[in-house]
């Protein structure tokens, strides 16, 4: 794989998501990526807005270039994340939609199904995410477009 885009991140999740979540963090770790942990800290039911918000925030103000967050669909939680106007979340399920999501979309936080997918899937989906370049170019004025004008 190509170098990572980040040497640091932020990733959160709501219960479901819970064990990939340590799971990709010691992952992460393991490359050299420091990550922040914003929770859950347990397996005990919780809301995923609860969660998604605080990550979005830590990425649309620039602490964290990238995030990603987990829930047992993915949904709820993307969902939560792309409420905010700076972020472009993208629910990745396999390899070829995370790179997709950072070539074509410039996507900043990646979005796991905790529920339907493994661990090592998990890995190469976030692995593609932190080392896949933004293509740029024609896909420029359509990113712009997303934010809602305020």
């Amino acid at each position: 794989m190509s170098s990572y885009l980040t040497d640091k991140i932020v990733i959160s999740s709501d219960h479901a998501g819970y064990d990939l979540k340590k799971q990709i963090i010691s992952y992460l770790r393991h490359k050299h990526i420091s990550v922040k942990d914003l929770g859950t800290d347990s397996a005990d039911a919780v809301d995923y807005p609860d969660y998604g918000h605080p990550l979005a925030e830590a990425v649309e103000s620039g602490k964290y270039p990238f995030g990603i967050s987990i829930c047992g669909s993915g949904n709820g939680i993307s969902m939560t994340v792309n409420k905010h106007q700076r972020i472009r979340g993208a629910l990745c399920w396999n390899e070829e939609i995370a790179r997709l999501a950072r070539f074509h979309n410039d996507a900043n936080i990646c979005s796991l199904p905790a529920r339907f997918i493994g661990s090592e899937t998990a890995f190469s989906i976030v692995e593609l995410f932190l080392t896949t370049e933004f293509e740029g170019g024609r896909h420029i004025p359509r990113i712009k477009k997303i934010p809602v004008k305020q």
